[in-house]
């Protein structure tokens, strides 16, 4: 429901500063590759390899595709990505539906009040922020397009998802709910962020707009 394209490769003539500007999960495989060991090769070393046979060989076979100091800072931090991994750490949780997004709502949906919260996401619908945009009243909260993008942009956020609870304990959409997010569609489209979803959760229920077919 939630997949999303990621753009055209960079060229390899593009300084690495410059492609380092861009968010790392928004880079392939093969540019990263190229980064980490300035060789230009590197895409078709990883064609031939593939990715999972790479980052599993020892030093003396990766000094057969690359320079010896190279090797041996891909074997490292291919050792140091595999024990992060073990303990957990640097894995992000990735949102592919609307339940994906419950364990991050839970705090909010027995509140007596509005909260409105954000989900932002890298390239990979992982989630890399979550920020409480505004706090509300009894049935509603105030929210401005700027506040909710300026976070996006502070953390580099590929897409958004939205979402708020209900006092009320009903899920279904107030008008204010519908046009509030149909503008920040239309501001999304001119930042260049897409807005995933809406989801509105109460104590014992939640409801998408996706779904619903309001976006």
């Amino acid at each position: 429901m939630y997949v999303r394209e990621v753009g055209p490769p960079m060229t390899w003539s593009e300084p690495f500063q410059e492609r380092l500007k861009h968010p790392i999960e928004s880079l392939r495989s093969e540019e990263l590759l190229q980064i980490a060991t300035c060789k230009e090769e590197a895409r078709a070393i990883l064609e031939k390899t593939g990715l999972a046979t790479l980052i599993n060989i020892g030093y003396e076979e990766m000094t057969k595709l690359f320079p010896f100091k190279r090797a041996a800072i891909l074997v490292c931090a291919f050792e140091l990505a595999r024990r992060g991994l073990q303990k957990g750490i640097g894995v992000l949780p990735a949102i592919s539906c609307p339940e994906d997004t419950l364990p991050f709502l839970l705090s909010i949906r027995k509140e007596n009040k509005e909260h409105f919260i954000c989900l932002y996401m890298n390239a990979r619908n992982q989630v890399i922020h979550q920020e409480t945009i505004s706090i509300g009243s009894l049935s509603a909260s105030i929210v401005h397009p700027r506040e909710i993008f300026a976070v996006a942009i502070q953390h580099s956020a590929a897409s958004i998802i939205l979402a708020h609870n209900h006092p009320s304990d009903d899920v279904s959409p107030s008008k204010d709910d519908i046009e509030l997010t149909r503008r920040l569609v239309k501001a999304g489209e001119i930042m260049g962020l897409e807005i995933l979803d809406h989801i509105v959760i109460s104590r014992s229920d939640f409801m998408s707009l996706k779904e619903r077919g309001v976006m």
